[in-house]
């Protein structure tokens, strides 16, 4: 073996690493709306208001993803500039909050520039650890999206340990992301990078023509439609459990915020485990199994609801393993079954219309709560890790699943 060989894994490592740290840099855009709504309704933003600066970027993030997808952005375009034009506008348009009133229409439509730009950053981070995988695709992905499931849960630990400034939170956020737009260029490209095909606008229905990466989407789709709702109401879930449970407010109030840091951030190394454990028995196998887990979860924690706190956070932290561990499994059934020249185009397909069903769920379930109580709420979101369970296990069993994980269906 030669030295150059030897040092071809460090150097492989490294630059996923790199790839991570940017990745997380960037999409503080997005984690900093939670840690921020508090502060902004004290300034007076409504409810519908709070509501609408979350959902702004998310729909912005659809829109440009959608864009992305029918012009074949993600694969036609320098991955690493691509990433370094979005990370810098999102930065700018992100500061420009600061310059108006957080109550203003203006925010909104930053916060939905902002989602736009992020369709250039998620999805084409995924295409640009692709490039590193070998034989270990899940893993490689699955670091990236447990790096971003730490992520999330920040604003959980934020606020129950410090009374946040929003405005120094939005100037952080911009600042990490103008950083990730800069070292992002100093990430090289793996051995697996494909030529640029040309134009095609069609190229972006073969995630819905081809019947392996249909059924893979199907799955991904069934993994949506439940892990942003339970992202993002566990903590309020939380909170009023906790209400009943203690005398002490206050006490409460920073257990539910530790309690869901916990239970989200917990996912990450879900992630990491389930790629490991993905890439060597099989993408379907560890797939449907954390579906099955997390649907039952889904049926049971509401009975839970106001009962011994330790129980009620050993099922939710089970749930929140089991919630994401298969997430980037997904992605790595659809690198793996697309044509590398279209990888980048696959997986924004993929992340487009799964974050537009986020929309879905996310908004129904408040009304859930107040049609049937905590008990129940959780409980259609069990839909979709069924309707997941069943696309994984028709495409366990279709031809084209040897090309899954090495065979390892």
């Amino acid at each position: 073996m030669t030295a150059h060989s030897r040092l071809r894994p460090h150097r492989r490592w490294r630059a996923i690493g790199l790839l991570a740290c940017c990745e997380v840099l960037a999409l503080g855009l997005w984690f900093s709306a939670a840690a921020v709504i508090p502060a902004l309704r004290t300034a007076g933003l409504s409810d519908l208001g709070a509501s609408l600066f979350s959902s702004a970027v998310a729909l912005g993030f659809v829109c440009g993803t959608l864009v992305s997808a029918v012009f074949g952005l993600a694969d036609r375009l320098d991955p690493r500039r691509f990433f370094f034009a979005s990370a810098m506008v999102a930065a700018t348009v992100n500061a420009l909050i600061l310059t108006v009133e957080p109550t203003s229409s203006w925010v909104l439509l930053f916060r939905f520039v902002t989602g736009a730009c992020v369709a250039g950053i998620y999805p084409v981070g995924m295409k640009m650890a692709a490039t590193w995988a070998r034989d270990d695709t899940g893993l490689v992905v699955g670091l990236l999206v447990g790096a971003l499931t730490v992520g999330s849960a920040t604003p959980h630990l934020f606020n129950a340990s410090v009374d946040l400034d929003w405005r120094l939170t939005i100037a952080l956020a911009s600042a990490s992301a103008l950083a990730a737009g800069l070292l992002v260029n100093l990430v090289p490209l793996g051995p697996a990078q494909a030529k640029a095909p040309p134009f095609n606008p069609a190229y972006a229905l073969q995630a819905w023509r081809d019947r392996p990466l249909r059924l893979a989407n199907l799955g991904y789709f069934g993994h949506m439609w439940e892990l942003y709702a339970m992202w993002a109401w566990i903590g309020v879930f939380l909170h009023a459990s906790f209400l009943k449970s203690w005398a002490d407010t206050a006490s409460a109030s920073i257990g539910a915020s530790l309690a869901s840091f916990a239970v989200i951030a917990i996912g990450g190394l879900g992630c990491l485990v389930g790629g490991a454990i993905a890439d060597r028995m099989g993408r379907t196998t560890l797939t449907m199994a954390a579906l099955a887990v997390s649907g039952c979860c889904c049926l049971l924690i509401g009975f839970l609801f106001a009962g011994p706190p330790w129980l009620l956070v050993s099922l939710a932290m089970v749930w929140g393993i089991a919630v994401v561990a298969d997430s980037a499994q997904f992605s790595s059934c659809v690198i793996e079954l697309s044509p590398p020249e279209r990888i980048g185009t696959m997986v924004t397909v993929q992340t487009c219309i799964g974050f537009l069903l986020t929309l879905v769920t996310i908004h129904l379930l408040p009304y859930l709560v107040e049609l049937v109580g905590w008990r129940y709420a959780f409980a259609p979101l069990a839909i979709g890790p069924a309707l997941g369970f069943w696309a994984m296990a028709r495409l366990r069993a279709h031809p084209q699943a040897v090309k899954l994980a090495g065979g390892n269906r």
